[in-house]
């Protein structure tokens, strides 16, 4: 049996089964064109990078529900390619919208509703999501970004690190992953590329579009992982981030 398990900002919660991490870095990756991919963010916990996200509107950055604790306040950190070159912007976090049906593992979404919207510019821009609830097929080249660690005992990239990864079968991630993982609101993706510590949040993205939001992966093992990465499937919510997203219109 496969042994993962679930980080929440580096603290490792009781291992199951299968267990996932999250504040998933880039591996087996190369570093991104500066801002490349303006739609991604960099969640802060006074001024350390927690996890990943992405603007999907102006007014709104999606990420893992998992990267949130109550009572915490993260900022958002756009406009970054090199984190320590503090080039960037930090927008307070004015709202969580946490999935209702949130738990651990399961349907990992959230949103974060800005103090202020973002304005359009060359190193911000948000992304497209999926506008209905379809399946990507398996072995479409995707790819996925993050700030998060290169090797699982190695450090933190300060740069956006990005890698291109192929959407695995259901069936195999149903397999590797036995009642983890859940076919209608899950996908998974690998080729011995993928995301570890820190990188939790991000999106995996499939011509263009936001289709997936990192999740969790084999504990201790982001370097040869011996099962797919997992993500949340951004298709299954459409109807929640929409009532969410347009209550602010």
């Amino acid at each position: 049996m496969v042994f993962i398990c679930l980080l929440l900002f580096a603290a490792l919660l009781p291992c199951l089964g299968h267990s996932a991490s999250i504040n998933v870095g880039i591996v087996n990756g190369t570093e991104a064109e500066p801002h490349s991919r303006p739609y991604m963010v960099s969640l802060q916990e006074n001024g350390k990078h927690e996890c990943g996200g992405f603007l999907v509107s102006e007014n709104f950055v999606m990420s893992a529900a998992h990267c949130w604790k109550n009572g915490v306040n993260l900022t958002v950190v756009i406009g970054a390619h090199d984190l320590d070159n503090y080039n960037y912007f930090r927008i307070p976090v004015k709202f969580y919208h946490v999935y209702p049906g949130y738990r651990r593992l399961k349907n990992d979404i959230m949103l974060l509703q800005l103090e202020k919207p973002v304005q359009r510019s060359r190193t911000v821009e948000w992304i497209a999501i999926p506008k209905t609830n379809k399946d990507v097929e398996a072995n479409t080249i995707c790819s996925v970004a993050g700030w998060g660690k290169i090797a699982f005992e190695g450090p933190y990239s300060s740069r956006l690190l990005e890698a291109d990864v192929s959407v695995i079968e259901t069936e195999t991630c149903k397999r590797d992953w036995g009642n983890y993982f859940s076919e209608s609101n899950m996908m998974c993706a690998g080729s011995g590329r993928g995301f570890c510590q820190g990188d939790s949040g991000g999106p995996l993205v499939c011509n263009n579009i936001a289709v997936g939001i990192v999740s969790f992966f084999e504990n201790g093992n982001c370097d040869k992982p011996t099962v797919p990465n997992v993500y949340a499937k951004i298709s299954q919510f459409l109807p929640w981030i929409k009532e969410i997203i347009n209550d602010l219109q």
